[in-house]
């Protein structure tokens, strides 16, 4: 029967089975080859969506702006500053008006309270496009970019070399474990991930197959990996955290004396972006004058080594999200090969 996904919410990945997974990265790559094809896929010409950003970002934004745009849609970005939802208005509010002017709504904030509010007050699909707790748009395109270099998932091992408590780490560690790829998460023991995520992805890897791995370790993570994924040390509102921060996660810093130890000499890495390996931003900048720090998380010789994979991934945002947003609006079904 064929994956019908028609006026679902995309709030969290644990909400979707492991087929209908499957068939968003397969639709994925259909829209990537549309794309670099040069082939018209209109598919949604007449709807429009909205964007409500309480935290910026620049992939997400051109993800959602461009992705729209292909498929037809019109699109409205509100940034920060340009919605009274909850401030002067309630999240429920918000949610009732804007499901009268728009066929969808992207929410990029603080909560996962308030994307689960706001689809609750919606009667259109409510995208969740990052929150505290979940970045799911940015798995698919993860998973998606690893499928793309290995050709399958079945079997492969991603190790997380960073902090075990935060959005991407959360999501990473439950989507591996639905799609079947073992998850190893080196961190330390005082950023250990919340043993409540730990459960729930050890049931989905009961089903799957996968192993779920928590260690201090980090050489330990990346021997077996075909994957090596990390992400920033101090996440947007944690900057008072950075000087204990650097203590902490310099020895899971992603250099190339770790990666000596990976087995497999055809790895990948991998990086949600933006990703601080110099000092050539203002943030890293100040972080470096302040700290001594000039590469954070990841080096600049691995970053643009010919192992990185951190800007494939970045594209790949954009065929992902094409493929939520036209699998849930309406009732299109695109088959896929």
């Amino acid at each position: 029967m064929p994956t019908s996904l028609s006026g679902r919410d995309f709030l969290r990945l644990l909400d979707f089975t492991t087929e209908e997974i499957e068939y968003l990265l397969k639709l994925s790559r259909e829209f990537k080859n549309l794309k670099l094809t040069g082939t018209p896929h209109r598919y949604l010409e007449g709807k429009n969506i909205v964007l409500l950003f309480q935290k910026t970002s620049t992939r997400t934004r051109c993800a959602f702006e461009v992705g729209a745009m292909d498929l037809g849609m019109g699109v409205t970005y509100l940034d920060p500053g340009s919605s009274q939802m909850g401030k002067k208005e309630s999240i429920e509010d918000t949610a009732r008006v804007l499901d009268r002017f728009y066929d969808g709504i992207e929410f990029r904030g603080f909560a996962q309270s308030d994307v689960e509010e706001l689809a609750a007050g919606a009667s259109v699909p409510v995208w969740n496009g990052l929150t505290d707790k979940e970045h799911p748009t940015q798995m698919l395109a993860d998973f998606m970019t690893m499928k793309e270099n290995f050709g399958t998932l079945e079997g492969l091992t991603l190790a997380y070399c960073g902090q075990g408590r935060n959005n991407v780490q959360n999501s990473l560690m439950i989507t591996s474990a639905i799609l079947g790829v073992n998850y190893v998460n080196a961190t330390p023991a005082e950023l250990e991930p919340d043993p409540a995520i730990v459960e729930v992805a050890r049931a989905f890897a009961a089903e799957s197959g996968a192993t779920i791995t928590v260690t201090n370790d980090p050489v330990e993570a990346v021997a077996n990996a075909d994957a090596i994924y990390t992400n920033v040390w101090a996440a947007m509102g944690e900057e008072s955290q950075f000087a204990e921060r650097v203590k902490l996660m310099s020895p899971y810093q992603v250099n190339a004396e770790l990666l000596s130890h990976v087995k497999n000499p055809d790895y990948i890495f991998l990086h949600c972006l933006p990703a601080f390996h110099n000092a050539e931003t203002e943030y890293a900048a100040d972080m470096a004058e302040r700290f001594g720090v000039k590469e954070m998380e990841v080096t600049d010789e691995v970053f643009y080594s010919d192992h990185g994979r951190q800007f494939q991934q970045a594209e790949n945002r954009m065929h992902t999200i094409k493929a939520i947003m036209a699998a849930t609006l309406g009732d299109l079904y695109i088959p896929c090969v």
